[in-house]
């Protein structure tokens, strides 16, 4: 009895101090494991790219690119259910509803099965024609194809891992969401070389590196809900699919999806357009500006995971003006970030793309299109900030308009317009002029819901809409 009663002490107090403790220190907390793991997670594709650029050549960097659209529609069925599972429990936490939160745990694990299943037969399906309409050509398409053919497979386990790492850090664990999410990329560091140079597997190798990385980081983030000393855990009567609970993860959910499956979208149709424009190795160069960019992109949704949980509990809470000053502070550190990705890009390009290469021409295009493409960098941070804090309360209208915003409505007219008159310059113009005319429309937005800051708003049902 004193044991049972010591657990609940623990999580009263994990789940109290996200509506007592100093915001400030509770973003650090919650943000600090989180930047760390979506900094050391995004090595799992980088290295991969450092690795088979150094080892394999410049025309594998450019098939490499091609993988992009299918590497980030796999992350986004992880978001999918990560993000809107993670979401609902801060929410139903703030609410003090334990046994609403284990519900939601165990049909986010039924549902991660589900949809790894349809990605993965409709994407081994249909993978040289997707390759194919991707603008991948017969020089660099044989090594998507070897890539993929071994990844896609494998992708149930890196759906598992963001999924239930994001339920871990919204269930008061980031730092050991961090440490699964960091081991993973460690190990899969250690196993690219041996792979790729050892075994001399080549791109084939580092595939092989990153599923099995990936499939001993999920069974760790997926077992620790099955420790006593969890704030939630899977328990036997909750593992039937619920439609509520379903449908309210998707909701919650379809918006970073519509985020990865848009990006997606726009990387097809950027490859297709730099290959009409500069070739296939405008395509590579594109791999090297695109690794730079995701990295900061990353870091502020890093942020953005930390500040989830506080938001989602406070709303659920009914705590607006800690709500507020979690905003706040998260806008900042999100701007700053794309501020030291902005210096980056204008000072050290060439560094940057001396990491991926050593081919001169592939470096000059690189070089080119960082610049370019982090002109308003830091106008990005604020976008991504005030879209995932709209997420995070379970706004599922505002959010995915303001995810689809900057690459539907504005991205994909202007990849079609710019272009015919400035070239390839103009391929990459398109982006920091969507990313000006998003902020602009994500500041009205959020200026209108201002409503949403006072203490007597308490939304729709459940605070979702």
């Amino acid at each position: 009895m004193e044991i049972g009663k010591n657990k609940n002490k623990n999580m009263n107090r994990t789940t109290n101090d996200l509506e007592i403790e100093s915001v400030g220190k509770l973003l650090l907390r919650y943000s600090i494991p989180a930047i760390i793991a979506m900094l050391v997670n995004s090595l799992y594709n980088i290295v991969d790219r450092v690795f088979i650029g150094q080892g394999v050549g410049a025309m594998a960097i450019s098939g490499l690119a091609l993988t992009f659209p299918i590497s980030t529609l796999q992350t986004a069925c992880g978001m999918l259910i990560g993000a809107g599972a993670g979401a609902r429990i801060s929410i139903v936490l703030g609410k003090k509803d334990k046994d609403w939160a284990e519900r939601i745990l165990a049909n986010a694990l039924m549902l991660s099965f589900l949809i790894s299943g349809i990605f993965i037969l409709t994407a081994t399906i249909f993978l040289d024609e997707i390759l194919l309409a991707f603008g991948g050509s017969e020089e660099t398409i044989k090594y998507a194809e070897s890539y993929l053919r071994i990844l896609i497979p494998g992708s149930i386990f890196s759906t598992l891992t963001f999924s239930f790492c994001n339920m871990l850090r919204a269930s008061g664990y980031p730092s050991r969401s961090m440490f699964i999410i960091v081991s993973g990329a460690i190990l899969n560091t250690i196993l690219d070389p041996i792979f790729i140079f050892v075994l001399d597997l080549g791109i084939e190798g580092a595939a092989y590196a990153t599923i099995l990385s990936m499939a001993i980081t999920s069974v760790v983030a997926v077992g620790s809900f099955l420790r006593k000393e969890s704030n939630i855990q899977f328990r036997f009567r909750n593992f039937k699919l619920k439609l509520t609970i379903i449908r309210n993860i998707l909701a919650i959910g379809i918006s970073p999806f519509l985020i990865n499956a848009t990006s997606a979208g726009i990387v097809a149709m950027v490859s297709f357009l730099l290959i009409r424009h500069g070739g296939d190795l405008a395509v590579g160069a594109y791999g090297i500006v695109n690794s730079f960019i995701v990295l900061m992109i990353l870091m502020v949704i890093g942020i953005c995971q930390g500040m989830q949980p506080i938001v989602g509990y406070n709303f659920g809470a009914g705590h607006r003006d800690r709500m507020k000053d979690t905003l706040k502070l998260s806008v900042y550190a999100g701007v700053a970030v794309m501020s030291i990705g902005f210096i980056i890009a204008m000072v050290a390009p060439r560094y940057v793309a001396l990491a991926f290469t050593k081919d001169p021409e592939l470096i000059d295009l690189a070089v080119v299109g960082l610049r370019y493409v982090s002109l308003v960098a830091p106008l990005i941070g604020f976008q991504i900030v005030v879209t995932n804090f709209f997420q995070s309360i379970g706004k599922v209208k505002i959010s995915i308009f303001l995810s689809l915003s900057r690459q539907v409505l504005f991205l994909f007219p202007l990849l079609f317009i710019i272009p015919r008159f400035f070239g390839l310059n103009g391929v990459w113009l398109a982006m920091p002029i969507s990313d000006t005319i998003s902020m602009i429309v994500t500041t009205l937005v959020l200026y209108r819901s201002r409503y949403l800051f006072r203490t007597s708003h308490l939304g729709g049902k459940d605070g979702i809409d």
